[in-house]
C-alpha cells in the first residue's frame, strides 16, 4: 500500500508538470506509452496490435500498473480544473439525497426491502413483520468496506422466511461471496460460499438452495482469465463448500452456463443453459419430489439453442414460459410434465407489443410488457383470459410484481426521466393501486418534458428516440448542448427511469437523447437480429443518424452534441467516433469493448459471440475487424474529445480494451482535443458501486461534457 501511495504521488506531481497549471483547454502532454512491433496476419491480413502489452493484469504488472496510475493522474488533474465540476458535483449530491426503497418480498409473514436514505454509499436490508410491523436492520453493507465498494447484490429469504441467503460482491467484481443469516435473531451462519458468477440462487426448501459457480481461478487469473466449467451445485445449511452435491454440469461443453429455478412449490427444479454463440436456451428440469428416490435426475424439456425460454412458474406437473418461439415478440407457453408425451400449449399469444417477463401471483399472471417506451402490465387468469390491464397512463418502466400462488398482494416499482423509483403495492382482489414509499427528490418534475419521436435511419428504419429538456427550453426552441445516449446490443432495451447524471444535464439547461438503436430488445427478435453479427453496422447507422436528426431538427447545436454509451454501448461510440468524428463534440466511451479480434478471450467474453460473431472464424473475422474501435483509429483524424471512463477491477469487459484504445487514441495525433483515461479505483463493470463515486464520476464526466459542447449551467 505504501508503494502504491508513493506511485500515486508521483503520477500527480507529473500530472501537473505536464498540466502546466491550465484549465480545460486543449490536450495535455500524455505519458509516454511504450509501442511493441507487434503484427500478426489473420486470414491473409496483417493486423497490427502494439499495445498488447497492457492486457496484462494491473495487479501484478508493474509496467501496466505505472502506466495506468500517470494516465488516471493527467486525467484527474485536468478534470478538476474544468469550471463546470464544482456545480455538477453539488447538484449530483443534492439529487441523490433522497430517500429509496427497493422492492419488498414476502416470505412466510415477514417483508424484506432495501433503504438507502440518501447519504448512505450502499443501501440497507431491513426486515418485517407484517406490512404494518417494526422495521429492522437486518444488515448494513456501509460496514463491509472503509472505501464502500461492498455491496449487497442480491439475497433471497428461504420460503418461510427463517434464512436469508445473500451474495456479497467487492470492488465491483463480478464475482461472489454467498453467505447466510438466521433471521430472527441476526446471526451470521458459518456457511460461505466463494467463485459464484452469473448465478440464480433459488431455495428448494429450507435446508438449502441451488447455485452456480466456476471452479476456483488459477493464482492471478481471478480477473483476466476466461470462466469455463460453471456447473450448479445444491447447498445444506451447515455443510462445508466441499460438501456441496453437484446437480447439472456438462464437461463435454465446458463454456456452456447453466442458471436453476425453483418453481413456487417446491416441486420441479428448471435449469437453462446458454452456449456461447447461440441466442437461444436449453431447458432441463429436475423433478423434486422423486429427489430422494431418483437423486438429481435431471431431464431435457427444451433441446438445442433456437429459442429463449423464460420460467414463469409451474403448479404441480405444469409449467408456464416466456418463449419467443413462433413468436419474435413473446408469448406464453404451458407444458404439462405428467403427460405421456409432454406437449406445449399457447397460453397468452404474440401481441403488437414486447413480452418481457411474467409473474403468477395469487390466483393471476401479470405480463409485463414494453409499449414505445411505456410500461403495460396485463393481468389474466390462470387459462391466459384476460382479466384487467394494470394502466400505468405515463412513459416510464415498471419493474417487479414478485409474488407466489396464494399472495393478496404484489408490489412494482415505476420510474420515469422525472420520477425516482417509485414502489406500490396492489391488490390482487380489488385491483386497487396504493403507493408502498414515493421519493420526494430535490427537483422539479413538472419542469421538465419529454417527447417521444422517430428518426429515418440510412436504410430507411424507423428509429424511436426519445429526448427530455427543461420546460423553458423546448419551449424557446433554440439548439442547445445535447447529450445523446445508446446501447444496441443483446436483445436489451433501454427504457426511460431516473438518473440524477442525466438530470443534472438537463437542468444545466442541455438536452438529453436516448435512441433504441436496432440490435436492443425494443421490438423484439426481428431488432435484435438486424443489430448484431453481419448486421451490427446497423447500430453504428442508427446512432450516426439519431446524432444527424437532433442537429437537423434544431434540437442539438451544430458543434455541441456529445455521445455517452456504456459496455457494448461503449464498443457504439468507439465506432462512431471513428466514422464520423466530424459529427461530435465530445464523447464519453464507458468501459467500451474495444478490442473486436481478441474480445473473447478474457474472462466473460467469450458469452458474447452470439451478438458479435467469433474472431476466429473468416466471415466474422472480416466484419469485426470493419469496425473495431482499437483497429480503426486513423492518425492524424481531427477527433472529438474524448473521454474513457473504466474501473480496475472490472472482470466483465476488463480495462485492457480501454488502456489499449486510449494508447492508440493518443499516439495518432490530429487535432487539439483531449483524449483522456479516467481509471476507478476498487470499481468494476458499473454494480455496486458506491455513492461517493458515482457522484465524483459523474461530475467528472459530466463537467467534461459540458466544457466541449458550450454547457454552462444557468
Amino acid at each position: 500500500m505504501a508503494s502504491r501511495g508513493r506511485a500515486q504521488a508521483a503520477a500527480l506531481l507529473l500530472a501537473a508538470a505536464l498540466l502546466g497549471g491550465a484549465v480545460g483547454g486543449p490536450a495535455p502532454a500524455y505519458p509516454e506509452t511504450r509501442r511493441d512491433p507487434l503484427s500478426e496476419t489473420l486470414f491473409g491480413e496483417p493486423v497490427a496490435d502494439p499495445y498488447r502489452w497492457l492486457e496484462a493484469d494491473l495487479r501484478s504488472d508493474p509496467a501496466v500498473a505505472e502506466w495506468a496510475l500517470r494516465q488516471d493522474a493527467v486525467t484527474r488533474a485536468y478534470l478538476a480544473g474544468l469550471p463546470q465540476r464544482a456545480w455538477f458535483e453539488q447538484r449530483l449530491r443534492a439529487l441523490m439525497d433522497y430517500d429509496r426503497f427497493g422492492l419488498p418480498v414476502k416470505a412466510g409473514q415477514r417483508y424484506f426491502y432495501t433503504r438507502n436514505t440518501g447519504r448512505m454509499n450502499q443501501p440497507q436490508l431491513f426486515v418485517r413483520r407484517g406490512l404494518s410491523g417494526k422495521p429492522r436492520l437486518l444488515l448494513d453493507p456501509n460496514a463491509w468496506s472503509v472505501d464502500g465498494t461492498s455491496a449487497l447484490d442480491t439475497w433471497k429469504p428461504s420460503p418461510n422466511g427463517r434464512t436469508l441467503l445473500y451474495s456479497v460482491q467487492d470492488a465491483g467484481s463480478d464475482w461472489r461471496t454467498l453467505r447466510m443469516i438466521d433471521v430472527a435473531t441476526g446471526r451470521a451462519l458459518a456457511d460461505e460460499l466463494r467463485w459464484v458468477k452469473f448465478s440464480s440462487l433459488t431455495w428448494v426448501d429450507e435446508t438449502g438452495f441451488l447455485y452456480s459457480r466456476f471452479p476456483a481461478p488459477d493464482r492471478g487469473g481471478e480477473f483476466l482469465a476466461r470462466n469455463f466449467d460453471q456447473a450448479i451445485w445444491f447447498h445444506r445449511l451447515g455443510t462445508p463448500q466441499q460438501a456441496d452435491e453437484l446437480v447439472y454440469a456438462t464437461p463435454g461443453h465446458r463454456e456452456y452456463r447453466h442458471r436453476a429455478e425453483v418453481t413456487s412449490d417446491r416441486r420441479y427444479a428448471v435449469i437453462v443453459s446458454n452456449a456461447a454463440g447461440d441466442e437461444g436456451a436449453e431447458i432441463h428440469v429436475v423433478d423434486l419430489a422423486h429427489r430422494r428416490r431418483d437423486g438429481w435426475a435431471v431431464r431435457g424439456l427444451a433441446e438445442g439453442f433456437d429459442h429463449d425460454w423464460k420460467l414463469i412458474d409451474g403448479f404441480g406437473s405444469r409449467l408456464w414460459f416466456v418463449t419467443d418461439w413462433s413468436a419474435a415478440r413473446g408469448r406464453v407457453v404451458g407444458v404439462d410434465l405428467a403427460a405421456p408425451v409432454p406437449t406445449w400449449s399457447e397460453l397468452v399469444p404474440e401481441q403488437r407489443q414486447r413480452l418481457q417477463a411474467g409473474r403468477v401471483v395469487g390466483r393471476k399472471l401479470i405480463l409485463s410488457y414494453q409499449d414505445d417506451g411505456a410500461s403495460r402490465a396485463l393481468v389474466f387468469d390462470l387459462r391466459g383470459r384476460p382479466a384487467q390491464l394494470l394502466s400505468l397512463n405515463l412513459l416510464g418502466t415498471a419493474s417487479g410484481f414478485f409474488g407466489k400462488p396464494g399472495d393478496p398482494e404484489t408490489f412494482y416499482s415505476f420510474t420515469s426521466f422525472n420520477q425516482p423509483p417509485a414502489i406500490y403495492r396492489y391488490d390482487l382482489d380489488s385491483g386497487v393501486v396504493t403507493p408502498f414509499a414515493v421519493p420526494e427528490p430535490a427537483f422539479d418534475a413538472n419542469g421538465l418534458v419529454t417527447e417521444q419521436r422517430s428518426y429515418t435511419s440510412r436504410d430507411g428504419t424507423q428509429v424511436p428516440l426519445l429526448i427530455v429538456r427543461r420546460r423553458d427550453v423546448a419551449a424557446a426552441g433554440k439548439p442547445v448542448p445535447t447529450l445523446l445516449y445508446g446501447y444496441g446490443g443483446f436483445d436489451i432495451a433501454l427504457h426511460p427511469g431516473f438518473s440524477a447524471t442525466r438530470l443534472a444535464w438537463i437542468e444545466a439547461g442541455g438536452a438529453f437523447a436516448m435512441a433504441g438503436l436496432r440490435g436492443g430488445g425494443e421490438f423484439g427478435k426481428d431488432w435484435h437480429d438486424a443489430g448484431r453479427r453481419a448486421n451490427k453496422q446497423n447500430v453504428f447507422d442508427d446512432f450516426i443518424a439519431a446524432g444527424e436528426y437532433l442537429i437537423a431538427q434544431g434540437i442539438a447545436k451544430k458543434d455541441g452534441l456529445a455521445i455517452q454509451g456504456a459496455s457494448n454501448g461503449g464498443l457504439l461510440v468507439g465506432a462512431v467516433i471513428n466514422q464520423r468524428p466530424d459529427l461530435f463534440a465530445a464523447a464519453n466511451p464507458a468501459a467500451g469493448v474495444m478490442d473486436m479480434l481478441r474480445f473473447d478471450r478474457f474472462t466473460a467474453g467469450r458469452f458474447w459471440l452470439d451478438d458479435y460473431g467469433d474472431p476466429g472464424k473468416e466471415a466474422d473475422f472480416k466484419v469485426l475487424r470493419s469496425y473495431s474501435p482499437y483497429h480503426n483509429i486513423r492518425a492524424g483524424a481531427d477527433y472529438p474529445s474524448v473521454l474513457v471512463t473504466t474501473g480496475d477491477t472490472d472482470d466483465r469487459v476488463v480495462p485492457a480494451h480501454s488502456f489499449k484504445y486510449v494508447a492508440a487514441l493518443q499516439a495518432a495525433g490530429g487535432g487539439a482535443r483531449p483524449r483522456l483515461l479516467r481509471i476507478e479505483s476498487r470499481a468494476g463493470h458499473g454494480s455496486g458501486k458506491p455513492a461517493e463515486k458515482q457522484i465524483d464520476e459523474g461530475a467528472d464526466v459530466l463537467a467534461f461534457l459540458a466544457y466541449w459542447t458550450g454547457l454552462n449551467p444557468d
